[in-house]
């Protein structure tokens, strides 16, 4: 499974988080590995994405610290890594095989608010192609912290 997000705590941050029950199999989940990416809680991307949703970068930056706390130890249940990227976020990605859900960020509204769509990958479809891609370059240019 592989998660691109800001904070990432409705996803996968918190024990009650959507993602998060699948994940540690002695806890009744699929024993998954997952790939989080988060946004760099020092990066200038941070506070203008701040900025955007009326929150302060403080606010903000301790919700990434959070989830990322929490993904900490979630790692010792389960294979997972986290990410810390450092470009402004345009989209909210959760893949899980042959299926993606995407939605996007703008001015004024955060990823949980906006549409999700469903993407599947097909024989020859470029869409689901373009989001793994761009999943797989911004973990190529991120920071391991988990």
């Amino acid at each position: 499974m592989d998660v691109l997000a800001v904070r990432g705590l409705g996803l996968i941050g918190l024990k009650d988080s959507l993602l998060r029950t699948c994940l540690a199999a002695e806890q009744g989940g699929k024993g998954l590995s997952v790939r989080v990416a988060l946004l760099d809680p020092d990066s200038p991307a941070l506070a203008r994405r701040a900025a955007e949703i009326g929150e302060s970068a403080e606010f903000l930056a301790g919700g990434v610290r959070l989830a990322e706390s929490r993904l900490r130890e979630l790692a010792n249940v389960c294979d997972v890594s986290v990410y810390r990227y450092r470009t402004l976020p345009t989209r909210r990605v959760i893949r899980t095989d042959a299926t993606m859900f995407v939605g996007a960020f703008d001015t004024g509204w955060e990823g949980h608010e906006s549409a999700t769509y469903k993407v599947m990958e097909t024989p020859h479809g470029p869409l689901f192609r373009g989001f793994r891609r761009m999943f797989e370059t911004v973990i190529g240019e991120a920071r391991r912290t988990v």
